[in-house]
């Protein structure tokens, strides 16, 4: 049996951070991959919000909040209030975050080429089909394509779902003898 889209990605992604993690591991870092977009922002600029972090490095807000909070207790991020009434939490590099950059741009750079070789070997680069399918989905999500596909089987005399609550369907203990 093919293994499923969502089964494919997950490999996919243990094989690469795996492999990524390792790479830190063996360069004497205790570091993990998913530090790498907040780190590359705050590299690039001296401050930045936890939304901005978010835009900037592509991540969505709570998994920028979490990535925070772990780097943080890492110690390799700051956090004050900032903004003008003092809500927003402006995020910066740490000492130690500072003094770790330069070895984390030698890993980054090997990462990026060992990237490339990747792309080089495929039909089709990973990078560029990644890229589109995030734009692709962007567009239209994937829970609007089931959505779609659900009607469509409808719509060609498929079964009907039964969509009540778990706890409002009957149980087989509760059919009369």
């Amino acid at each position: 049996m093919k293994p499923g889209l969502g089964t494919q990605l997950r490999h996919l992604i243990e094989l690469l951070d795996g492999a990524v993690e390792q790479a830190y591991v063996d360069a004497g870092l205790d570091y993990r991959p998913r530090y790498t977009p907040v780190m590359r922002v705050l590299a690039e600029q001296a401050s930045a919000t936890v939304g901005e972090l978010a835009a900037l490095a592509g991540l969505t807000q709570p998994a920028a909040t979490q990535t925070v909070a772990l780097m943080v207790k890492k110690g390799l991020l700051t956090v004050a209030a900032g903004g003008a009434d003092g809500r927003q939490r402006v995020v910066r590099l740490s000492a130690t975050g500072e003094t770790l950059l330069p070895r984390l741009r030698v890993c980054w750079q090997a990462t990026k080429s060992a990237a490339d070789s990747l792309d080089a070997e495929l039909a089709f680069p990973l990078s560029a089909c990644l890229g589109q399918a995030i734009a692709v989905l962007e567009t239209r999500s994937f829970g609007a394509r089931i959505r779609d596909a659900n009607l469509q089987r409808l719509r060609d005399g498929g079964p009907q779902l039964d969509t009540a609550p778990a706890q409002a369907r009957p149980h087989l203990d509760d059919q009369p003898e």
